[in-house]
């Protein structure tokens, strides 16, 4: 994702949700082609020990994207959903916004006014309806809100709008001694509590951007008081920094879809040794949506110029996913 995008999604706080249905063993849902065995070929090579391509697992480290990579990201990042859901919410209490933009255009549904705005309004947007209150605050309107929200096309809760495949290849890397970590541009705090549940991948696992938060004492009870400034953006060449800076170690298998994830696909595949990078493209326009170089959302340009000079693997998901959602019959 961009970084006015990210800006845009940053920092939400944890979420309850219900854990979906898990996923079978093995990779049912991908269609026998190229784009699976590729996969189970990689993952053959690096724990056949006594083999060339031999990796301890120790250093058996995959990154996966979130948005778009393993749940959908159309029409809006979901993070995005909840900065707008919650600006309405809050309206009443703020009756300036009805002649302050980017809120009087977001009010009004007008998305064109609120990208007008541009990423200085975006921020604004965000810093509304993230900073200025306690995590726990925080964290109660954002389970309210996972409580009730539904995605707008396929009206279920949107921690059923996840990809079925790529739970799959979480679930067999995970088989295979590979530790799995999220490397988002969204939110550290909305995915964390989230992402157990959803793809078997703890908080301590999750690496996204985040704002301030301050310690400080309420009377004489502590507290983490969430503030109006950027800490980290975990977008673009912010990926491998935030995997060098969290994780400690260079992965050996990297899963995104966007060109905001184009540094992070290039720093993982060039280590030394044998590595893995893989590029969900979306193709499918009756199941989920086909977009990809003039996307407003998701943009896949760059990275899918040079996928196949630098061996990047190149997921069709309406070729090579027989299904995407577990809801799908």
């Amino acid at each position: 994702m961009g970084v006015a995008a990210s800006f845009a999604l940053m920092l939400a706080a944890p979420a309850l949700v219900v854990a979906a249905d898990a996923p079978p063993a093995g990779l049912p849902s991908w269609n026998d082609g190229l784009a699976k065995s590729a996969i189970i070929d990689f993952v053959t090579r690096v724990t056949t020990e006594g083999g060339p391509d031999y990796v301890t697992e120790v250093d058996r480290i995959a990154v996966f994207d979130n948005d778009g990579t393993l749940w959908t990201e159309q029409p809006m990042y979901f993070q995005g959903m909840f900065i707008n859901d919650r600006i309405k919410a809050m309206a009443p209490d703020h009756p300036e916004w009805k002649d302050k933009e980017p809120f009087a255009s977001l009010l009004k549904g007008d998305m064109a006014g609120v990208a007008a705005a541009g990423e200085k309004g975006l921020v604004e947007l965000a810093m509304a309806t993230h900073a200025g209150m306690t995590t726990d605050e925080f964290t109660k309107i954002v389970k309210d809100w996972f409580a009730t929200a539904k995605h707008p096309r396929f009206d279920r809760p949107y921690n059923e709008i996840t990809y079925l495949p790529m739970r799959e290849v979480l679930d067999y890397l995970r088989e295979n001694g590979f530790k799995t970590y999220i490397v988002s541009g969204g939110g550290i705090e909305f995915m964390r509590p989230m992402t157990e549940q959803m793809y078997g991948i703890p908080p301590e696992q999750v690496v996204g951007s985040t704002i301030t938060t301050k310690y400080e004492l309420q009377g004489d009870t502590p507290v983490l008081m969430r503030e109006p400034k950027v800490d980290f953006i975990d977008d673009g060449p912010g990926k491998p920094v935030g995997i060098n800076k969290f994780i400690g170690r260079r992965p050996i298998f990297v899963a995104g879809n966007s060109d905001g994830d184009y540094e992070m696909l290039r720093w993982v595949t060039s280590g030394a040794g044998p590595s893995f990078g893989m590029i969900v493209h979306h193709t499918d326009g009756e199941r989920e949506w086909a977009y990809d170089r003039q996307s407003h959302v998701g943009k896949l340009d760059k990275a899918m110029n040079e996928a196949e000079q630098r061996k990047w693997l190149l997921i069709d998901m309406k070729a090579d996913w027989n299904r995407i959602y577990a809801f799908e019959k």
